[in-house]
């Protein structure tokens, strides 16, 4: 039924709840492929700040989101499974939603931080924009404890 299987992370434990998941279907559908996403949201220029230290902060970032990545997709793999890594730059709902559309992702799986009422509000949900205008079936996973 699917064909690939995308995990939105943002480098959270949290996030990483949505894995099991991720695990269980890809192992018992028998699905070939799975792609570990992150989006790097785009570094903010305060005063005093140069393009300098734009790039250095941005590569830092890119660098660091590679190396956590590609060890989530190191694990799957010792567990049989074909994981890719994509890193995007831009705002988190979109990108995901805009590579789930140009790349046939068959399911989106993700985890929710599990706020609720005013922090949600004040937070945004990445999540929540998802469920609202996916182009695919999404499985959204509440980590253990999160506020209900």
């Amino acid at each position: 039924m699917y064909t690939k299987i995308l995990a939105p992370l943002d480098g959270s434990k949290f996030s990483e709840c949505s894995l099991e998941h991720v695990r269980a279907i890809a192992q018992g559908c028998g699905i070939p492929e799975v792609i570990l996403l992150m989006v790097n949201e785009p570094v903010h220029v305060a005063y005093g700040m140069g393009e300098d230290w734009v790039r250095e902060s941005e590569a830092k970032q890119k660098a660091e989101a590679e190396e956590y990545l590609s060890r989530l997709a190191k694990d799957l793999k010792k567990e049989g499974m074909a994981a890719s890594i994509v890193l995007l730059k831009g705002m988190p709902a979109e990108e995901i939603l805009n590579y789930a559309k140009k790349n046939n992702v068959g399911l989106i799986v993700m985890s929710t931080h599990g706020r609720a009422g005013v922090s949600r509000w004040l937070m945004g949900s990445v999540a929540e924009r998802i469920s609202r205008y996916s182009p695919v079936p999404l499985l959204l996973v509440a980590p253990p404890g999160c506020k209900r």
